[in-house]
């Protein structure tokens, strides 16, 4: 199932999208309205709306975002660092989380803005100290990412909160796909419709078990958080104007522009 979160005349809801997600075909998606929340039992209403009347929103608004960092070999090599013997992990604020479709906002306090195109994980359950072996039962499913970087101000300074958290810095979407194998799925990256980013999630130095069990051996993880599982090789630039696309394999494609900093 597809899960998305929607407002509609000023009011927010999640559904269960309907139709052929393939690129060119968004005009005939339509929304069945849950009724209650996703990270609960929950019945489909039969309320149906077309998604073309919609506004999409952040498919979650996680209480935190935990986010990993050199999980591919070659774009460890690429910024010339070692892949480490443990998972680097980050935080991404709440307040850095956008949807589909919204601005990225170039940083006043960066010249070299990335792009890191990445799968996400989103939690379903309140959990501590998961089994490997059960894993797949705290999660809800998988979203795409862009783990927006201010690479300058990553290099100059040792903790990378600000380069990595400011605001709009987590473009999260477009919906949220539950029945899903993430083992070997392609994850790509346009600018302005150029690849700059190919990869597959097979090429993870560690699997999402290894994350999962790694991060809740310290912290419990709440429904609708998420974690960023690392970026294949291939991140470059972006620009003010430019519009960047991720897209992964069996969920879709989360499309935003970068703006000025008004």
């Amino acid at each position: 199932m597809r899960i998305a979160r929607f407002s509609i005349d000023g009011n927010v809801a999640f559904g269960a999208v309907e139709g052929d997600a393939a690129p060119g075909n968004e005009a005939s998606l339509v929304l069945d309205i849950i009724k209650g929340i996703p990270f609960a039992d929950f019945e489909l209403s039969g309320t149906k709306v077309p998604l073309s009347k919609v506004r999409l929103l952040p498919p979650v608004l996680p209480n935190k975002v935990v986010a990993i960092g050199r999980n591919y070999a070659e774009h460890a090599a690429e910024l010339g660092n070692e892949v480490p013997e443990t998972p680097i992990t980050f935080f991404k604020p709440s307040t850095s989380v956008v949807g589909p479709g919204d601005p990225i906002t170039y940083p006043s306090f960066s010249q070299d803005l990335h792009h890191e195109a990445e799968l996400a994980v989103v939690i379903g359950r309140m959990c501590r100290e998961v089994p490997r072996e059960r894993v797949k039962d705290v999660i809800l499913g998988y979203t795409c990412a862009n783990d927006v970087t201010a690479r300058d101000v990553q290099q100059r300074e040792k903790q990378w909160a600000r380069a990595k958290g400011f605001d709009s810095s987590c473009p999260l979407g477009p919906w949220i796909e539950t029945d899903l194998d993430p083992g070997d799925l392609a994850i790509q990256c346009t600018v302005n419709g150029r690849q700059r980013q190919l990869g597959r999630t097979s090429d993870m130095v560690r699997s999402i078990e290894d994350l999962v069990v790694h991060i809740t051996e310290a912290m419990t993880l709440l429904p609708g958080d998420v974690i960023l599982t690392g970026t294949p090789a291939g991140v470059g630039p972006l620009n003010v104007g430019d519009e960047v696309a991720v897209t992964i394999e069996g969920i879709g494609t989360l499309t935003n522009k970068v703006i000025k900093r008004g």
